[in-house]
């Protein structure tokens, strides 16, 4: 993770200092536990959680004491000892490491998760009101990057804004799979510490208890947990590539916001490139790169090993605080995004009529013309357009395998025809206020 791609309120869940404390009110509330249960003096309980109240952690003395014994949570318990004194040899009974490392761990996914959920819904209000305030903008529809038939911008949009009302529940289930809590010592056999422990740590961290954690939480939560973010990262992507097309050059139907004093090139001066978006494509790859190792995580020797663990300590802060960014960018591209009306009703006309091909076809079969020399007769008109010998309607007139009137030839080119089903479309993606939009308009 580098500064550039990261906002302080999702970096600051991975910083030294925010695990420090999570690691510590795991271990303190353990304690608080074990006190209960008679395990340990109550009054050291209450010593440890006193003395640790607040503290700033010194994370260069934990680092150093990790450089001496080569163990991060000894080192930390350590340290705790020479904050709390005496009383810090009640703490982290009959628990291991991976109790401690993987509750902190769902700790802060929980809390990232939280800010992506956040993210996801300002990205979702830009996206509604741009779709509603588009809903009839007309523009063309695109299948393999050729003009198929009229859409509406509107349109666009809402099957975006439907993709991320997904991802929000994608994200939501992710966060209820990795919020699982292990404090059951060595294998997971609660040998030395009792189960109760464990309940009343994963109750107070609004977490849940793992069933079965072998010592070590099973990774397959882990691997579906960056897989949703990689999904969610390719959503983005999804959307990023649609504004880049739209904005070169021969289509610029929308663009990315262009400031006062911004500058495209260091060479070009006229140039008003979609970095935004470029950027957005970039981020998602990175998102999506935490996905395979995440996977190959899942298969740990036995009951534990620790080949999962540097790859956790970097994707875990990476692919949040990334697609933290991303979401973010994202909603302000869209609330933003600058919007060409004119330009996509020129490009729907630029083929001249040809998008209502289909129209012209089907009307043909409801003459009673076979399926196939409709087809062949439509197509034959379609490809002197193509190559520019003439206008579509005007070949289609003079047909005579086209047994249609003028009048009926004229209004199988109405733009508004596909329009039609947008209000119902609307309705299934945003619910009654579409309905409630349709009636006020009336």
């Amino acid at each position: 993770m580098i500064p550039r791609y990261a906002r302080k309120e999702a970096a600051d869940i991975w910083s030294a200092q925010t695990r420090f404390s999570i690691m510590f009110e795991i271990e303190s509330l353990a304690a608080d536990a074990m006190a209960e249960l008679g395990t340990i003096p109550k009054e050291a309980a209450r010593v440890i959680r006193e003395k640790g109240k607040g503290i700033i952690w010194d994370v260069d003395r934990i680092d150093e004491i990790e450089r001496e014994v080569k163990h991060d949570v000894i080192a930390f318990t350590t340290y705790v000892t020479e904050v709390v004194g005496p009383e810090a040899r009640f703490l982290h009974q009959g628990m291991t490491s991976s109790d401690v490392n993987d509750t902190a761990l769902a700790v802060q996914l929980c809390r990232a998760t939280d800010l992506l959920i956040e993210d996801v819904d300002l990205v979702l209000a830009a996206l509604k009101r741009r779709a509603y305030e588009h809903r009839f903008t007309p523009t063309v529809g695109r299948s393999h990057g050729i003009h198929a038939e009229p859409t509406t911008f509107g349109l666009k949009l809402a099957g975006h804004y439907a993709e991320f009302v997904r991802a929000k529940e994608r994200l939501a289930m992710a966060r209820f799979e990795i919020a699982t809590c292990a404090i059951s010592g060595p294998v997971g056999t609660f040998a030395n510490v009792a189960p109760e422990v464990e309940a009343y740590v994963a109750e107070k961290l609004g977490l849940a208890v793992e069933p079965v954690s072998t010592q070590v939480i099973p990774r397959d939560r882990h691997a579906a947990y960056f897989a949703t973010l990689g999904v969610v990262a390719s959503s983005i992507e999804r959307l990023a590539v649609e504004i880049r097309h739209l904005q070169r050059t021969e289509v610029l139907e929308a663009e990315e916001p262009f400031d006062p004093g911004q500058k495209g090139s260091s060479a070009m001066p006229h140039k008003r490139n979609p970095i935004l978006t470029e950027n957005l494509t970039g981020l998602a790859r990175l998102v999506r790169s935490a996905v395979v190792p995440a996977m190959e995580n899942v298969a740990l020797w036995h009951e534990r090993d620790i080949s999962h663990s540097s790859v956790e300590r970097a994707i875990a802060p990476d692919t949040t605080i990334h697609l933290d960014f991303a979401l973010r960018r994202l909603a302000g591209v869209m609330e933003r995004l600058v919007i060409y009306p004119e330009n996509m009703s020129k490009n729907l006309e630029r083929l001249g009529g040809l998008v209502h091909s289909q129209r012209v076809l089907l009307a043909l079969t409801q003459k009673g013309v076979t399926r196939e020399t409709a087809y062949a007769a439509v197509q034959r008109n379609a490809m002197k357009v193509w190559r520019g010998e003439g206008n579509f309607l005007d070949f289609l007139k003079a047909d005579p395998d086209v047994t249609l009137s003028d009048a009926d030839l004229a209004e199988l080119f109405d733009n508004a025809y596909h329009f039609k089903a947008v209000d119902r479309i609307f309705a299934r993606v945003f619910g009654d206020e579409a309905q409630a939009a349709k009636a006020a308009a009336q």
